[in-house]
This record gives structure tokens, C-alpha cells and sequence, in this order.
């Protein structure tokens, strides 16, 4: 890969949105690019560095399909387990053939808190809720537990965050620990993720970016009361660039589960579209029938994130930003220095 071509590249998207935030890409084990831009806190005017920590939003969810895919090798559960048969929580109106499998890959068609098929702002929920109350998992439940299924369970794709806050139960009810111990515990410990955790909004730890939201007539705001107080199962991590790295180093070289367990994880399974898939907590992409890249995507108020891996470039690449918006075209930026394909983003 070209180094200048893709400096300029990249140095011109950030230019042209405005970026803040952090990029790094590695290849081969080395570094192509790393660097930071914008503020980590506009009111102190503290400059993000290239290990600040940022949110990730749903870009977490692959530590939720991990931690499960680690109970199935322990026999505690397996892909085809019904949800009735392994969380003691009941939900009345849901199908009884709900499964694990189905969880992890989006297909349940469970109710979802929400439902991104139909609502578009995740700061409304907090609107009347406050979000110093989402503190544990059970907290969401009030949010979908009584509400009637969306579609038969293997019928559709339909993204869903109440699954995940589901797998998260399963998790906690099967290890005895809250679900962001055991993450902290098994993932990041044993990646050596030692900058990432799941932090509370308002006791945030030194070198962490505060998301922003900007508004039409050049003001901002923070995002303190337009995301939970504390992430869980299905988002709100913290990490850096550096420590995604390692977690994708981990997974791929089945430090974190076997390698059939890692190849089940990593595989497609359901399609949104001609090129992307989805596996169990991870986006897929193809190239006609050729694999083009495993990657993570996740946007919250003031949040945006997206990493990738390209293992036929091994490539890994992660933009964390405390922005809505970045990591896209800077990704698509990246692509097209990868493989010589027209950057389709204009705006």
C-alpha cells in the first residue's frame, strides 16, 4: 500500500468533514498511519492523542458474541439453546423457539428498545428516561420485556439491540459476574486491552474523549444526557486505537476461543445487502464471492466508530471519533488506496 497516497488521502476526508478523533493502520505489523486530530475536550481544548480513550457503541457487541461463544466451549450452552431454556427471565409474549444462534446473528425477531428500522434518534429515549438510571442490564428490560415479537424467530435480518442486552443476561446468569466484569476479566485482561473498560459517563478516567453533538447553528453540546450512564451488552465500551489492535490480534490468532469456535464467530451467516453479512457480533463484507474484510461499526450521539481487518492485505485499520460522523469516509478513503476502487463518498 502506497504510504504517501494514503496519507494525503486520508489528510484530505479528515480536512473535508472536519474530523476529530484517531486513525491507525497497521500492515504486516507496522504502522502505515497514526494520528490524532480535534479536541478530546472542546472546553479545555485538551487535543485527542493517538491513545485517547473513545466510545465505541455498538461496535462492542463482538466482546457480547465472544463471552458467549466462551460459555458454549465450556458446555454451559450451545448455538441452538432456547432462550427459555437458559435465562430465568421470562418474556410472555415471545416466540419459546427463540436461540442463541439466532441472538448472536440479528435473526431472533425479538422486539428491540431500539428499533433502528423505524426510529432514528437515540437521544429521544432519554427524553423521558433518565440515563443516570441505566446502570445494569436489567435496567432495559422495563424497554422491551413485554412487547410482542417483530417476526417468526430465523425469518429475517433485523438489527437488534435488545438481543444483545439479552445475551448479556445469559452471560451474567451463567458466570455470576455483571457482564461488564466478566468482559473486563476475559477479553480485555487477556488482550491486553489494559486502557479499555466500561466506564461511567460522568467519572470518565483521564485521556478520554467527550462525544459531541453539533448542531446547524454552530453550537455543540455534550453527550452526557443523550447516551446510558454506563455501556453494557449491546455498546457503550471505551477503548483506544492501540487496544483494538490487540483485540483483533487476539481473536484472529484464537487466543480468545478455539479456531472453530473463532471461524463460526467470523463467519456469514444472514445478508443486508449484495456485499455485507453479518456472523455472530461482526460485520462481514464480500467481493463477489471472495471475503474483502471482517469489521466493527458503531454510532451514538456524539460517537462514531469503525475497524476493520483485510486479511488478504492483512490490514487492520480503526477510526474512533468523538463526532457523529468520520469513520466512514475515511474508511472508504482507505479502500480505495487498498485496492484501487473508487471512493463512492461525495458529500
Amino acid at each position: 500500500m502506497n504510504i504517501t497516497d494514503l496519507t494525503r488521502k486520508i489528510e484530505e476526508v479528515m480536512e473535508k468533514v472536519d474530523f476529530s478523533g484517531v486513525v491507525l493502520i497497521k500492515q504486516n505489523g507496522d504502522t502505515l498511519l497514526n494520528t490524532a486530530r480535534a479536541y478530546a475536550n472542546r472546553s479545555d481544548e485538551r487535543l485527542n492523542q493517538p491513545d485517547t480513550r473513545f466510545g465505541i457503541a455498538s461496535g462492542c457487541k463482538i466482546f457480547t458474541a465472544v463471552s458467549i461463544c466462551q460459555l458454549i466451549e465450556q458446555g454451559k450452552l450451545s448455538y441452538d439453546s432456547r432462550l427459555a431454556d437458559v435465562l430465568s427471565i421470562k418474556f410472555p409474549l415471545w416466540d419459546q423457539g427463540v436461540t442463541i444462534h439466532q441472538l448472536l446473528t440479528h435473526t431472533s425477531g425479538i422486539p428491540d428498545y431500539f428499533d433502528e428500522e423505524v426510529m432514528e434518534d437515540f437521544a429521544e429515549l432519554w427524553k423521558d428516561r433518565p440515563v443516570y438510571s441505566m446502570r445494569q442490564l436489567n435496567d432495559f428490560l422495563p424497554m422491551f420485556q413485554h412487547l410482542p415479537m417483530k417476526s417468526a424467530p430465523g425469518e429475517r435480518f433485523h438489527y437488534n439491540n435488545a438481543a444483545f442486552i439479552v445475551l448479556g443476561l445469559i452471560v451474567e446468569e451463567h458466570t455470576g459476574h455483571s457482564f461488564t466484569e466478566y468482559v473486563e476479566e476475559y477479553i480485555f485482561k487477556r488482550c491486553g486491552m489494559s486502557s479499555s473498560g466500561y466506564f461511567v459517563t460522568d467519572r470518565l478516567p483521564g485521556n478520554t474523549a467527550i462525544g459531541y453533538m453539533d448542531h446547524e447553528d454552530g453550537s455543540w453540546t455534550s453527550n452526557i444526557f443523550s447516551i446510558p450512564i454506563k455501556g453494557g451488552a449491546d455498546g457503550g465500551a471505551y477503548t483506544t486505537a492501540p487496544d483494538m489492535i490487540r483485540f483483533w490480534e487476539a481473536l484472529l490468532s484464537n487466543e480468545l476461543l478455539s479456531q472453530e469456535t473463532t471461524e463460526k464467530l467470523i463467519t456469514p451467516y444472514v445478508p443486508e445487502d449484495d456485499e455485507t453479512f453479518y456472523g455472530q457480533g461482526i460485520w462481514i463484507d464480500r467481493r463477489g464471492e471472495e471475503l474483502f474484510k471482517w469489521h466493527l461499526m458503531g454510532f451514538d450521539p456524539g460517537v462514531s466508530f469503525m475497524s476493520s481487518v483485510y486479511p488478504d492485505h492483512n490490514v487492520q485499520v480503526v477510526v474512533l471519533s468523538n463526532k457523529e460522523s468520520g469513520p466512514y469516509p475515511i474508511t472508504l478513503a482507505v479502500e480505495e488506496v487498498l485496492v484501487k476502487r473508487p471512493n463512492s463518498y461525495e458529500n
